[in-house]
Order: C-alpha cells, then sequence, then structure tokens
C-alpha cells in the first residue's frame, strides 16, 4: 500500500511538470513589436554624399566649418547616406549656407540681461552629382538657451556653447529630414525624372525660342 501510494504520487507530479512545461512552451518566431517586418524594396547602396564647403552670411567667424563637421558626422550616422570626399566619386553634392543668428534676449530687468538664446536659421541644398540638379532643399532652425553672468569672459564661453548646440540640432534635423526623403522614395523618383520636365517650376519644359 504505502508503494502504491508513492507510485501514485510520482505520476502525479509527472503530469503537473508536463502540463506547466506545455502552457509556457512559445513556438515560432512570436509577434513583432510594430508590425511584421518590411519585405519591399530597398536601395542597393546608401547614396554617396560629399559635404562642400558652408556659406557664411553672420557675424560668427568660422562657425560654417563647424557645421559643416556637425553635417558630415550627423548624415554619416543618421542620413543614411555614405559621406565621400568631393573628389571621391560623389553621386550627391550638399551645399549650405549659415542664414542668420540672433541673440534675443528671455530674461532680464532694467539694468541686466540674465538669459539670452542662440536662434540660428541654415539653408541646405542637395544636387545630383551628374546633372547638377536640384533634388532636396531645406530651411532648418536651430535654438539653445544660456545664462548670463557677471564675467563678459565666461559668457562668451556659455553662448558659444550655445552655438554649438543650436549648430548641431541643425545637423540633426537636417539629417532626420532627408532620412525620411530616402525611406519614403523621394530621392529615386527625383533622379529618375527627366531632366527637361524639371526646367520650370509645375514640370513644363521651357518654349522653344521663336525664329
Amino acid at each position: 500500500m504505502p508503494r502504491y501510494l508513492l507510485l501514485l504520487v510520482l505520476g502525479l507530479c509527472a503530469m503537473n511538470i508536463t502540463a506547466c512545461g506545455y502552457q509556457f512552451r512559445v513556438q515560432g518566431a512570436g509577434p513583432t513589436i510594430g508590425g511584421a517586418p518590411e519585405t519591399g524594396a530597398k536601395r542597393s547602396h546608401a547614396p554617396r554624399l560629399a559635404i562642400l564647403p558652408i556659406s557664411n552670411s553672420t557675424y560668427e567667424p568660422n562657425f560654417e566649418i563647424k557645421l559643416a563637421n556637425y553635417l558630415r558626422r550627423e548624415f554619416s550616422a543618421g542620413a543614411g547616406a555614405e559621406i565621400v570626399g568631393p573628389s571621391a566619386g560623389a553621386d550627391l553634392y550638399l551645399s549650405g549656407q549659415i542664414m542668420q543668428i540672433v541673440l534675443p534676449t528671455l530674461s532680464f530687468d532694467q539694468t541686466t540681461t540674465f538669459e539670452s538664446r542662440v536662434e540660428m536659421l541654415v539653408n541646405v541644398r542637395i544636387e545630383d552629382a551628374k546633372t547638377k540638379r536640384l533634388v532636396w532643399s531645406q530651411v532648418a532652425k536651430g535654438t539653445s538657451e544660456f545664462f548670463l553672468t557677471q564675467d563678459l569672459q565666461f559668457n562668451r564661453v556659455l553662448q558659444n556653447r550655445a552655438l554649438e548646440q543650436a549648430g548641431r540640432f541643425v545637423a540633426e534635423d537636417l539629417a532626420s529630414r532627408f532620412l525620411l526623403f530616402l525611406d519614403t522614395g523621394e530621392l529615386d523618383k527625383m533622379l529618375k525624372r527627366p531632366v527637361k520636365a524639371e526646367a520650370l517650376p509645375g514640370g513644363n519644359a521651357p518654349p522653344e525660342p521663336a525664329r
């Protein structure tokens, strides 16, 4: 009798373990966050993008060099492009201009300014390297706030840091916009359009000269 009970208990434990194992077993890949993987066609390669010197129409000397470096880093990391030199067989050329840098006051009293802001406006253009045709153009704005102290030299350091941060924001914004431009297939559409179809706004070719 005790042996029978022991066998019965062992049998019930084995059944419970088997049931538990079956209940929590997962087969297959399971659900995918964000939906099923995309099966659509992808670009065969990242476009080779050369960033040309940026022009500067503001009072901040040499900031165009920093902005060009920010653009190279952000477009290389987050825009789906391969950054190359201008003479390395680029598919696209990026040029740009720092249009405006202003420093509006945010907080002050009758004698002292406590907080200010850097506002930067940048325009960039991307052209097809073969046809020199404009394929993408954007205007981006970057801002960054900074506090002021009684030390004028240190205030300039704080202003420079805010300038750099605003420039990085501009580069990040432009890179994310260009990545969206690539992912939606708009670049391929632009490159496949006949050159003559874009001679005038609206896709109309220029009229033939009178004879």
